[in-house]
């Protein structure tokens, strides 16, 4: 079964699905930021259900942050990468999804979060990369006295370039996103804590290619689904709440014609 959003507990489902997923991409419920319908979920048991559902060279894509309770931030996002490396899988990249419209918070003595993690795992070697480029600031421009670091195993040693800038270059591993305020979002706000439809485009593009299948285990508003489906890979939606399946079932039958 393929491009459904399937109704249950991700990691009893997840077993009938063992090395189909080229990508899975999710946002866990964390540290009861947010009520979540009451649900809860065992996250030992979705990671190593995950795990067995990736393909080798597949990715998973964890969109996660940490709680501040008594002074301090619990650390749940680290704990939670550590345990993907235990069970196996390589942490290919620590990304950060900046906000660009962050809620404003009372002053706590700290700096006002713009951030959330997204750990990048792989299993094995990543098989698909497709980088995101971004224009170079200084494109075309002849080098003559700036200095650029090579890449050095040891020492880093500085020396001259005259060839001219390139074009582009790789994006940074730094996101910036507007929450909740594009048209493509404004379904998602049925649930509590949708992320950004650009955001999951993004990671679709960026590590599968058309006809790969995409898989999040807590699917929520179904903006995983819906972003897959639009960019032509097969998709798998799986979310314990009744209610936000429903509402990712209805994106998937109207998004289309909005975007």
């Amino acid at each position: 079964m393929k491009n459904k959003i399937i109704c249950g507990e991700a990691s009893k489902l997840l077993k009938k699905y063992q090395n189909t997923a080229d990508l899975v991409i999710t946002s866990p419920p964390y540290d009861n930021l947010r009520s979540y319908k009451g649900y809860k979920f065992s996250f030992e048991d979705i990671a190593n259900a995950i795990y067995d559902t990736l393909k080798d060279g597949a990715v998973l894509v964890w969109v996660v942050n940490d709680a501040t309770i008594n002074g301090s931030e619990t650390g749940t996002s680290f704990k939670q990468a550590l345990y993907f490396k235990e069970i196996g899988l390589n942490l290919h990249d620590t990304m950060i999804f900046k906000k660009q419209n962050p809620i404003p918070q009372i002053y706590r003595k700290r700096y006002s979060n713009e951030f959330e993690y997204m750990f990048v795992f792989s299993k094995g070697t990543v098989k698909t990369h497709n980088p995101i480029k971004v224009p170079c600031l200084h494109a075309g421009l002849e080098l003559k006295s700036t200095t650029y670091k090579n890449f050095s195993t040891k020492d880093q040693k500085r020396k001259k370039l005259a060839k001219p800038v390139k074009k582009d270059k790789i994006k940074g591993n730094v996101w910036t996103y507007v929450v909740g305020k594009k048209k493509e979002d404004s379904l998602a706000k049925g649930h509590s804590a949708p992320f950004p439809f650009e955001l999951a485009c993004d990671h679709i593009n960026s590590w599968t290619n058309e006809g790969d299948l995409v898989i999040d285990p807590m699917c929520g508003s179904g903006t995983s689904c819906v972003a897959a489906n639009l960019l032509k890979r097969d998709y798998l939606g799986i979310d314990i709440s009744k209610e936000y399946c429903e509402l990712s079932e209805h994106r998937l039958k109207i998004e289309q014609s909005i975007i």
